[in-house]
């Protein structure tokens, strides 16, 4: 069983799900769950679209709260039926941790794959973790130490899932002349995210500061990569609903293209800071929320920067512009600071060191090789006949 999301989990899962098979090609492993769209290409059989899930702040989810009890039961209701030989937990905190308590008590073996960022906020949530859950598999570097550190060790780290797997298709000069885009001007990205409230709340902006940098360096070209049709939908009509209607190509599904072709970009806080950070490209990031959930989140923040990349860096790489502190004229200033050739050198070393620390490459594969493994040994401990490992005797 596999329970997933939001799109980045189901990226995630469904590249998990293909190594799992790829170690054990048996046609014998099935996978079911909370499933989004890759991970329903990859075979996973949906109990739960992870779709209708992908919900962000705690009011939001609050109102939210009938839908995520629904599929809660969902999932509660087929693990005891089928009794899966395992059940992973793929981030999104907000019901895994409700079901890694549910589905432990029911004796089934619980691994959690991307843990949750009880670093950052929500420490308390540690104990749940500690009785509740087999095996943690982290994939960013210094999580690990943090669980050693706070008396949990079946933990292991494997790896970013992104390392090596965030790469271009087209040339930058290849991107800019699909595009009609200058090859000779600057081009900043705008990337607002992909929930439907962060890009209202964002974009608005972050188009705002295109037009007030436009007003330093006339030039300047933007572009809005996007991840889906809805996406585009709703950036095309913010985009003609004000004075913008001009002001950035809208691309769809060629972000990582986009992001490398661009000398700069304003990068809404997430798993895109870290995606840009790979690609080399000098950011900012930003967020903004609403003001109830600023207020009820902030104060159990436990962390230096918000942005990935900073976290992984150590140290504050990219600015950040987080509610108040995002305007149009502070990303503006920014940005401008970023386009400098010399800082922006600078920058672009400074990712480079940082995404080191991600490994480079196999993170899927080791996660798939450490689920397997548990799997066996909790075979092993219940089978009362010769120990057969799951692939022979037939895994859910």
């Amino acid at each position: 069983m596999i329970v997933a999301g939001e799109a980045s989990g189901d990226r995630h899962a469904a590249k998990l799900v293909r190594a799992i098979r790829e170690i054990r090609p048996s046609r014998d492993i099935s996978f079911f769950g909370s499933a989004g769209p890759l991970m329903r290409a990859a075979s996973v059989e949906p109990i739960v679209e992870a779709d209708a899930l992908s919900i962000v702040g705690i009011v939001e989810i609050g109102l939210a709260l009938p839908t995520f009890v629904r599929a809660f039961k969902k999932l509660l209701n087929v693990a005891r039926e089928r009794k899966p030989d395992a059940v992973v937990l793929v981030d999104f905190p907000d019901l895994n941790l409700k079901l890694a308590k549910a589905l432990k008590k029911r004796g089934l073996t619980v691994i959690y794959y991307i843990s949750p960022q009880l670093w950052a906020w929500r420490k308390y949530r540690l104990k749940t973790i500690k009785k509740y859950v087999d095996l943690v598999l982290t994939i960013l570097p210094f999580e690990k130490q943090w669980y050693l550190g706070n008396g949990f060790d079946r933990v292991e780290y494997v790896g970013s899932p992104l390392a090596r797997e965030v790469s271009v298709s087209l040339s930058r000069e290849q991107f800019r002349r699909k595009h009609q885009i200058s090859n000779v001007n600057a081009l900043v990205a705008l990337l607002p995210g992909s929930r439907e409230k962060e890009i209202a709340r964002i974009l608005p902006v972050m188009l705002d500061a295109a037009e007030e940098l436009r007003r330093s360096v006339p030039d300047t070209q933007f572009v809005v990569p996007v991840a889906t049709r809805q996406n585009r939908t709703q950036a095309e009509g913010i985009l003609l609903s004000g004075p913008h209607s001009r002001c950035a190509k809208i691309v769809e599904n060629e972000t990582y293209d986009a992001v490398a072709a661009s000398d700069v970009a304003a990068v809404t806080s997430g798993t895109a800071t870290l995606e840009t950070g790979m690609l080399g490209t000098p950011m900012v990031v930003v967020y903004k929320s609403s003001e109830i959930n600023y207020r009820l989140l902030e104060p159990l923040i436990d962390v230096p920067h918000y942005g990935l990349i900073n976290l992984i860096a150590e140290k504050r790489v990219a600015k950040e512009l987080i509610q108040g502190e995002f305007t149009a004229r502070s990303l503006s200033a920014e940005l401008l600071d970023l386009l400098r050739p010399e800082r922006n050198a600078e920058v672009r070393e400074e990712l480079r060191i940082a995404t080191d620390k991600l490994g480079h490459g196999g993170a899927s594969k080791r996660a798939a090789d450490a689920i397997l493994k548990l799997m066996n040994k909790a075979q092993a401990r219940t089978d009362r006949g010769p120990r057969r490992s799951i692939s022979e005797r037939g895994g859910k």
